[in-house]
């Protein structure tokens, strides 16, 4: 027993557990018949980290558990048999939570060190999952925890997606096809359009291999995390040319497909208020930036040629004679998150 001072509870076999202890413990999350609960320790699970409801102690097979208990432990549950080799041999399920779609969310920063560990308490917990009737399983792996990507994609696991620093793979349980939403399938751009009171447009030379290298362009980028369009479309200007603009309309966007990594592409052209006029170059990305009559700009062959690009520079002159109307950014409130963010749209006339 020492080795369970610090631990939360252990189970045993119990044929005469009662439904209504069970129930007055975890309410319609009822614990099997077969186990009943004894608290060893006043100290709670994990320190002051509440132990998930999702995380229900079942036989991991559909055998009798003769003899056997569960062990909760830091990082996980312990299943330990006096059926197996040998006696302190114990099988581990994954720390984890449940989603909002009866799917299933392990914890990165809980996963076994080892891979014959980390193999070991994949499948017990897999099959914990589908004896509870789960759905989808999301594992993130951390990119210190490379070694065990392979060991994931052998049990079943696909790729998702992948940022700096960690992997998302995930599993669907159901034989039926796969509800889990698809990996990101788009980048977003902006282009920022802004005039002068001379009728000058602010244009970059940029420095890429790309077709629109050495051809004066309005300046444009994409979007950081967690960034809102119009301040990716100031952010961009400043860093490009140097000049400090101010939003004053989304005027259209262009939605583009098998782009770059196979990616679809949007981008959002803003019109900005200039702030300050001198330009200083982003000389690792920039070849030259000028202010160039509008005029100037229609009359060079790739505007001539490109009726996309022309076309945006028409509506944002359109615009800034007030001919055309784009869209206002107005902050509200969602209740589908609660958070307040940013509703695109033109309300000049509007009596809403």
């Amino acid at each position: 027993m020492e080795a369970l001072q610090w631990t939360g509870f252990y189970c045993t076999m119990s044929p005469q557990a009662p439904t209504s202890t069970r129930a007055k413990i975890y309410g319609s999350h009822a614990l099997p018949r077969s186990l009943s609960w004894k608290p060893i320790s006043s100290k709670s699970f994990l320190g002051s980290r509440a132990f998930p409801r999702s995380l229900l102690w079942k036989p991991i097979s559909s055998k009798p558990f003769l003899g056997g208990s569960y062990l909760l432990k830091k990082g996980g549950v312990h299943v330990v048999s006096p059926n197996i080799a040998s006696p302190g041999l114990a099988v581990e399920l994954l720390y984890a939570w449940d989603d909002e779609y009866e799917g299933i969310i392990v914890d990165p920063y809980s996963l076994p060190l080892s891979s014959n560990a980390f193999a070991s308490t994949l499948r017990a917990s897999l099959l914990n999952w589908k004896l509870k009737g789960k759905r989808g399983i999301w594992l993130k792996i951390l990119q210190e925890q490379a070694e065990l990507v392979p060991i994931a994609i052998q049990e079943g696991f696909n790729y998702h997606h992948a940022e700096s620093g960690y992997v998302m793979l995930t599993y669907w349980i159901p034989d039926e096809p796969v509800m889990l939403p698809a990996g990101p399938s788009h980048q977003i751009g902006i282009a920022g359009f802004v005039m002068n009171d001379k009728r000058e447009v602010l244009v970059v030379k940029e420095k890429c291999p790309c077709s629109c290298s050495g051809i004066w362009k309005l300046p444009t980028g994409y979007i950081n995390k967690s960034e809102d369009i119009f301040s990716g479309a100031v952010r961009e200007v400043k860093e490009e040319t140097g000049v400090d603009t101010i939003f004053q309309e989304m005027i259209a966007f262009r939605h583009a497909h098998l782009v770059a990594f196979e990616k679809s592409d949007l981008l959002f052209v803003c019109m900005l208020k200039p702030l300050s006029y001198e330009i200083t170059i982003d000389e690792k990305e920039i070849q030259a930036a000028k202010w160039m009559p509008v005029d100037e700009v229609l009359k060079l062959p790739f505007y001539r040629e490109d009726h996309m690009s022309k076309r945006i520079v028409e509506i944002c002159m359109a615009t800034h004679e007030r001919d055309y109307c784009g869209f206002i950014a107005h902050k509200l409130t969602s209740k589908i998150d609660g958070n307040l963010s940013y509703l695109y749209y033109y309300n000049e006339k509007s009596t809403i």
